[in-house]
C-alpha cells in the first residue's frame, strides 16, 4: 500500500461524511439532500441557469429538472428567457428568498462555527487544497472516461 493511499481513504470517508451530514440535515428539513444544493446554489444573489447548476454541483440534468419544477410549483422560483442564450435563468421570488433564508440558516450557521473552528487548528488554504484536489480528480475521471 502506497502512503498516500490511507490519506486518500481518509479524505474519502471525510467527504463522504460531509455529504451525509448535509443528507441528514435535508431530511431534518423536510427536503432531499439535491433540493438543498440547488437552494444553496441559488442563494449566492448571481443568476444561475439550470445547466450551470448540473455542471458545477454534478447533480443529473433530470434530478435539477425535476426539482426546478417542484420550487416552481410551490412558489419558490421563477425561470426568467436569457438575453443572449434559450437557457433560462433561474431567480428566486419573494417567497423563495424567505424559504431559501429559513432553511439554510441552520446550515450557515453550523457551516460558520465549523469553518472557525477548523481555521484555528488549520491553515486557511485547506480549502484551496481542497478544491484543487476536486478540480485535479475531475480531471483524472475525465481521463479514464475518454479511454
Amino acid at each position: 500500500m502506497r502512503d498516500s493511499d490511507n490519506e486518500i481513504r481518509r479524505f474519502m470517508l471525510a467527504t463522504n461524511k460531509i455529504d451525509g451530514v448535509y443528507y441528514y440535515i435535508a431530511k431534518k428539513m423536510g427536503i432531499n439532500e439535491n433540493t438543498l444544493a440547488v437552494l444553496y446554489a441559488l442563494d449566492d444573489g448571481k443568476p444561475h441557469s439550470q445547466k450551470q447548476i448540473c455542471e458545477e454541483w454534478l447533480i443529473p440534468k433530470t434530478t435539477i429538472s425535476t426539482i426546478i419544477k417542484e420550487l416552481i410549483d410551490a412558489g419558490y422560483v421563477n425561470l426568467v428567457p436569457g438575453k443572449h442564450t434559450k437557457e433560462k435563468t433561474i431567480c428566486l421570488t419573494e417567497k423563495g428568498e424567505n424559504y431559501v433564508n429559513k432553511i439554510l440558516v441552520v446550515v450557515y450557521e453550523a457551516e460558520q462555527r465549523a469553518m472557525e473552528r477548523t481555521q484555528k487548528e488549520f491553515s486557511p488554504e485547506f480549502v484551496e487544497a481542497i478544491d484543487q484536489f476536486s478540480d485535479y480528480l475531475y480531471e483524472e475521471f475525465e481521463k479514464i472516461e475518454k479511454k
